[in-house]
């Protein structure tokens, strides 16, 4: 027999629907009025007949049936075979089938149950016991799609509840490193950590406050975004870590919170990325804007500041240097200590700049990276 027809369209039942609900398939008319007329007396017992066969899964659904009442020998199709396709087609996989039939043999009743069927009466069955079985099946299936539909239900919590540890967890890793946030996870609460090698990077937009005076607040932060956004990228590429912008500044490290040997060539590569983001970004524009960096290398001691609003920061006499570094920078230079430098020569083309006072510092010998060798 081919499969009852629409079966693939059905949907699944609910609970909205009548509680009690019967669905006779039988291809006696007869049989359906006796039966009608037995369920009648029962208000709360809808009952539903249907003779063909090829529309049973159909009108299952559409009468929200909580059992099926279904005969064994119908002249299109075995009732055993139907039987078969209400458990292979998911809206009516777990209706509760009840078989009818005129055979008591043991071997047919339990070929009945072989493929599916809940319950088997010989029929005409008597009044008292048919209500009996169908509210005791009906019962069972109520049960059944309450509990279904409080996992549904779980299941939607849980996705919810994954979603939005997927956003915290998101927007933790856009303050904090990855090795920082997995330790907060982990419950520390007092996160310090002092590093023996280190770089820091410092780089400010020269001129900024005049060409913002002549812009209006929704141009500067686009403006902004755009450049920090590209630097971001570069930054992730890199494997360095962004500290934080403040303003017009961007800061950044490399060693930090997980050491790696080639940290400042790393921040050296990035610095002169960004010179070159800064160019593409003119060229787009029409801005006449210019990076100031600085560079220095040394230990640093880095840690979390905050509860409610978390922020991983650097201290140290490195993090001063590497600051006064691009205060004391030429615009668009890279501009970097004799420590960074030494720790660059060989892979990175070098110029002195000489002695130059440094505020706070005193004197100091200071190179500017022009390019990559090899590049």
């Amino acid at each position: 027999m081919e499969p009852p027809l629409d079966a693939p369209e059905l949907a699944s039942p609910s609970l909205t629907q009548h509680p009690v609900s019967v669905l006779l398939v039988d291809d006696q008319a007869i049989v359906g009025e006796a039966v009608r007329r037995m369920l009648a007396p029962e208000r709360d017992i809808m009952f539903h007949y249907c003779q063909d066969p090829t529309r049973a899964m159909a009108m299952a659904v559409e009468v929200s049936a909580t059992v099926i009442l279904q005969d064994l020998v119908m002249p299109q199709c075995e009732g055993l075979e139907l039987v078969q396709f209400y458990r292979a087609n998911p809206p009516t996989q777990d209706i509760p089938v009840i078989v009818l039939s005129t055979k008591e043999e043991a071997v047919t009743k339990a070929e009945a149950f072989s493929v599916g069927a809940n319950d088997y009466l010989v029929k005409l069955p008597d009044r008292v016991e048919l209500v009996a079985r169908i509210r005791y099946h009906s019962k069972g299936f109520s049960n059944l799609l309450q509990r279904n539909e409080a996992y549904q239900a779980m299941q939607a919590g849980l996705e919810r509840l994954r979603v939005e540890r997927e956003k915290s967890e998101r927007l933790l890793l856009n303050v904090l490193p990855k090795a920082i946030a997995e330790r907060l996870k982990q419950g520390q609460t007092n996160i310090a950590d002092s590093y023996a090698e280190a770089t820091v990077l410092f780089a400010d937009i020269c001129g900024f406050t005049s060409i913002s005076s002549r812009l209006p607040p929704a141009e500067i932060v686009g403006m902004l975004n755009e450049i920090f956004s590209a630097f971001d990228v570069l930054a992730t590429r890199s494997g360095l870590e962004k500290i934080k912008t403040i303003g017009d500044a961007y800061m950044l490290a490399a060693g930090i919170p997980v050491p790696r040997p080639d940290h400042a060539e790393a921040v050296a590569g990035m610095a002169l990325g960004m010179l070159g983001e800064i160019r593409r970004f003119n060229e787009q524009s029409g801005e006449p804007l210019r990076l100031r960096i600085g560079i220095h290398s040394g230990p640093v001691a880095a840690g979390v500041v905050g509860k409610d609003k978390f922020i991983f920061d650097l201290w140290g006499d490195t993090v001063n240097i590497a600051s006064r570094m691009e205060s004391h920078g030429l615009p668009g230079e890279v501009h970097v200590s004799e420590a960074t430098a030494d720790r660059l020569r060989g892979r990175f083309e070098l110029e002195a700049r000489g002695e130059i006072p440094i505020k706070g510092k005193g004197p100091m010998r200071t190179f500017i990276v022009k390019r990559a060798l090899g590049s």
